[in-house]
């Protein structure tokens, strides 16, 4: 079982203890996905720094395959993060040489011997999908909680499994993932925090709860759902299974203190 996760890396840096993690969208995506089982790859650029180094020493620690992953001369990206609680909330970010990120010619053939492809709103991969779907990979996107994106209308067609953060299971929300499988894809996906999960697939309607937990820090919570999903649809489950295990995967995240 073939992923590639493609785009942003970022040290999370906590300014209450002063120490730093690892993370972004696709390398957390990757980290658990390999956790499951799958056999990971992840393509983006790191900076000439000690952050740069400790990025790819930890990923590939984790078994992720990182051949691809390219370091060039700048800084590693860095985001400033606060504890509210056993909550977080980002500060300011630093995308370094993530910047300027593209994919080359050998890293599209290499991505395309891959079954799934996925990437998130700040990876600068987006422009690729239309070239990843001619492939006939599979893809997968993370809009966060961006809803009003400029992306979101023009990424749809090109993306199976699109994922949204959002607040509660409402009318709204039903409509933009009607919305969202009106426009090409096959499943959309919103996570809803502690209010669980709702997927739909152009005919129903699929709800899940959360897993009961003590949580820690949710940092990394809303990627490891994206990445139980979307094993689960590698392994051919069933929607409402994809749904438990990405809760399921998130539970087990939210556990301990930073992403993974």
């Amino acid at each position: 079982m073939k992923v590639v996760t493609v785009g942003d890396n970022c040290m999370d840096v906590y300014k209450d203890s002063g120490k730093a993690y690892p993370g972004g969208n696709p390398v957390n995506v990757a980290v658990y996905l390999k956790s499951l089982g799958a056999e990971p790859a992840y393509i983006g650029w790191v900076g000439t720094d000690n952050y740069g180094e400790e990025m790819i020493k930890s990923i590939r620690n984790k078994g992720v395959d990182t051949t691809h992953l390219s370091i060039k001369e700048g800084k590693t990206a860095v985001t400033d993060v606060h504890m509210e609680g056993n909550d977080r909330r980002f500060g300011d970010y630093d995308e370094g040489v993530m910047s300027e990120f593209a994919l080359t010619g050998e890293e599209l053939e290499f991505i395309a011997a891959h079954q799934l492809v996925h990437a998130g709103l700040w990876g600068h991969a987006e422009n690729y999908f239309s070239l990843f779907k001619k492939k006939g990979l599979l893809t997968s996107f993370d809009f966060s909680d961006q809803l009003a994106h400029k992306l979101v209308q023009s990424l749809l067609p090109y993306v199976d499994y699109p994922f949204f953060s959002y607040k509660e299971n409402d009318a709204f929300i039903r409509q933009f993932l009607k919305s969202a499988v009106g426009k090409g894809s096959k499943i959309a996906v919103a996570t809803l925090g502690e209010k669980g999960s709702l997927a739909y697939d152009g005919r129903d309607f699929y709800e899940y709860g959360v897993v009961d937990t003590d949580a820690v820090d949710t940092m990394g919570a809303g990627d490891s759902f994206i990445a139980g999903f979307t094993y689960g649809i590698l392994k051919g489950l069933s929607i409402e299974s994809c749904l438990e295990l990405g809760a399921k995967t998130a539970a087990k995240t939210i556990g301990y203190f930073g992403a993974w």
